[in-house]
C-alpha cells in the first residue's frame, strides 16, 4: 500500500507525534509511506495532482521514532503524482498554523477534496473536515452528549449565560485546538470577564461551555475508528489526561499527563450516540474527549495520544489502524469510484 500522511510542515514534525508513529509503523510493515506538508501540493496543467514528498528508508526496520523522523526530514524531496497513492491521511492541525501561514489552514483540505474526487481514498473525509473547521461542528452531535453551550461575541449575553450556569463556565475560541485560549471563569471570584471575552473575541466568536465538576480529574481521550472504539483484544485505545495543579486544560500539549483508564459503560454509550454522525461524515479516526457523562470535544483533524496508549498498555494501536486502511484500499480496488469517499472512509 502506498500511503501519504499530510502534516502541517515536514520540518516541524516531532518524533512523539501520532502521525510520526503511524508513518514509521507503515514503513516497518512494508508499506510505502511518506509525509506531505500543506505547502507541498501542486495542481498540474493536465489537471493531475502532485506533491513534493519525503520518506524514510523503505529497507529499514525502524525502532526509533527519532531516527525515523531524522531520516525523513533529511531525505531528498521527490515530486510524485498523487493518483499513485492508495490512501492519503489528512493529519494537519489547523490550530498549529501561524499568522504568516494562514493560507495553510485550508490548503490540505482543498487538495484533499480534489484528490478524493479523483478516486484516491482520503481520510478523514475532506468535505466533512471542511465543515468541521469550526467548533460549531460539535453542535451537530446529539444534545444529550453535549454540555450546555453558547456561542456569541456579546459580553452581556455571555455574563447572563454564565450566571444561568451557576457562575462557572469554560470560555474558549470557536476556532482552535490543543487547549489554546481556554479559560475557567468563576463569577463569584469576580474574574475580569471583560478582558477574557475581549481577548478571545479578537479572533472570532467565543464559546461558553458548562463547567463539569468531573473536569477537576481531567478528561478521557478515547480513539474511535469507523465509529467504534479502537481496541486490541479488548484493550481500548483510551487514557486519562490529567491537568496540572494550576491549569484547567488537560491537553498533553498544555502540560497534561497520561494515565491508564478503565473504559466505562457510560463512555461506550457516548460512542454509540455519536457513531451515526461520524459514519455519515466519513470520520475514519477521531479522538473523543470525555468528562463524566459528557463529550467536551470531537477531534477530527489530528487526534494525538496513540503513543501514550501504547506506553500505558504495552500495545501498538497503529497496527489495527493501518490494517484497516489496507482493507479499505482493497475494497477501492474492487469497486473503484462506485463508493463515495465518505462511505468508504468508515466502511
Amino acid at each position: 500500500m502506498k500511503i501519504g500522511f499530510v502534516v502541517n510542515d515536514i520540518a516541524t514534525e516531532l518524533p512523539q507525534f501520532t502521525t510520526t508513529r503511524l508513518a514509521m509503523s507503515a514503513t516497518r510493515q512494508g508499506h510505502e509511506a511518506c509525509l506531505i506538508g500543506q505547502g507541498d501540493f501542486g495542481y498540474e496543467p493536465d489537471e493531475s495532482l502532485s506533491a513534493s514528498v519525503a520518506a524514510g528508508d523503505a529497507g529499514k526496520a525502524y525502532r526509533s521514532l527519532e531516527r525515523y523522523l531524522e531520516d525523513v526530514q533529511a531525505a531528498t524531496r521527490k515530486r510524485v503524482p498523487l493518483n499513485d497513492f492508495d490512501v492519503v491521511m489528512l493529519r494537519a492541525d489547523p490550530a498549529a498554523e501561524t499568522a504568516e501561514r494562514s493560507w495553510a489552514n485550508t490548503a490540505g483540505l482543498a487538495f484533499g477534496n480534489l484528490l478524493a474526487d479523483s478516486g484516491v481514498l482520503v481520510v478523514n473525509d475532506p468535505h466533512s473536515l471542511t465543515e468541521a473547521m469550526s467548533k460549531a461542528y460539535f453542535q451537530h452531535f446529539p444534545e444529550v452528549v453535549r454540555p450546555r453551550t453558547m456561542i456569541s461575541r456579546d459580553e452581556e449575553r455571555m455574563r447572563e449565560f454564565i450566571a444561568e450556569l451557576g457562575g462557572r463556565a469554560v470560555l474558549k475560541p470557536l476556532q482552535g485546538s490543543g487547549g489554546s485560549g481556554v479559560f475557567l471563569v468563576n463569577m463569584k471570584e469576580e474574574p475580569n470577564i471583560t478582558q477574557i471575552v475581549e481577548a478571545i473575541a479578537r479572533d472570532g466568536y467565543v464559546v461558553a461551555q458548562e463547567y463539569l465538576p468531573a473536569a477537576k480529574d481531567g478528561d478521557v481521550r478515547m480513539f474511535v475508528m469507523n465509529g467504534r472504539p479502537l481496541e486490541i483484544d479488548g484493550a481500548y485505545a483510551a487514557f486519562r489526561r490529567r491537568p496540572g495543579e494550576t491549569d484547567v486544560r488537560s491537553n498533553m500539549s498544555a502540560g497534561g499527563t497520561a494515565e491508564a483508564v478503565t473504559v466505562t459503560d457510560e463512555m461506550l454509550q457516548l460512542v454509540e450516540a455519536v457513531r451515526p454522525k461520524l459514519l455519515a461524515d466519513g470520520m475514519f479516526l477521531v479522538g473523543l474527549d470525555i468528562v463524566g457523562d459528557k463529550l467536551m470535544e470531537v477531534n477530527v483533524f489530528s487526534p494525538g495520544g496513540l503513543g501514550s496508549c501504547g506506553d500505558l498498555y504495552g500495545l501498538d494501536f497503529t497496527v489495527p489502524v493501518l490494517e484497516d486502511l489496507e482493507r479499505k484500499a482493497g475494497i477501492r480496488e474492487h469497486y473503484g469510484s462506485e463508493l463515495p469517499n465518505a462511505q468508504l472512509a468508515t466502511m
